[in-house]
């Protein structure tokens, strides 16, 4: 979550969705680097006041972020730059690297068992990152947190609860040219929640195997774990 609450997630499709100055201000200072409100303003060819606008609504939701340069003559200036998570808007191709290093060591026959160890080793990583916040918690609670965990991670996730138990739906697989390809991150995952619920997770339908989301019913409400 974001300091106004706002998932990360929603803020990239509202900004994709906008097609608006803002989303020029970023182009701009993606190809540019470092620029202040004038020369952002000549840019667009709109007024630095109605610059200034999109700036404080850009700063405010962690995109970009000012520095202030002095100069030999005159006040100083604000110079806007990316941060991290304004990186994030633009395409990104990790996938493709990560399935060429993967692809490499299975292809070898004395490093094809990495593979495996790989995944359990991503697998270990989250449960140490999570797992903390899991203490204490009720098996709703619990999945209600891990609902926020794979929110961050643009999961799309939907909780619902019916006579069996609770059902975690996921609409969304940001690793999905992967999983696709590797059954063995499907694998991980669903041991990872057993881990993390401290409880029984059964996974129900699989985008990895042609399902329209990802679902694991969950153990029994109410249990306190």
């Amino acid at each position: 979550m974001e300091q106004d609450g706002t998932p990360f997630s929603q803020k990239k499709q509202a900004f994709r969705q906008e097609g608006s100055t803002r989303q020029t201000v970023l182009f701009l200072l993606k190809t540019n680097g470092q620029m202040n409100a004038g020369e952002l303003a000549k840019q667009l060819q709109i007024t630095e006041m109605a610059v200034r606008r999109h700036l404080s609504t850009l700063e405010r939701d962690g995109l970009i972020t000012p520095t202030v340069v002095r100069q030999a003559m005159g006040r100083p200036t604000h110079m806007f730059s990316l941060t991290e998570q304004a990186e994030l808007l633009f395409p990104k191709n990790y996938h493709v690297l990560a399935l060429d290093f993967l692809e490499e060591l299975e292809d070898d026959p004395e490093t094809a068992l990495i593979v495996d160890r790989l995944f359990e080793g991503r697998k270990r990583k989250l449960i140490d990152r999570y797992a903390h916040r899991m203490e204490g918690k009720t098996l709703e609670q619990k999945v209600t947190e891990l609902a926020v965990i794979q929110n961050d991670g643009g999961y799309m996730v939907q909780v619902e609860t019916d006579e069996g138990g609770i059902v975690l739906h996921e609409y969304n697989c940001p690793i999905a040219q992967v999983a696709n390809r590797y059954q063995q991150a499907c694998g991980c995952e669903l041991t990872l929640f057993q881990q993390l619920l401290g409880t029984d997770v059964e996974r129900t339908e699989c985008l990895a195997k042609g399902g329209g989301k990802c679902s694991y019913r969950i153990g029994k409400v109410g249990a306190v774990l």
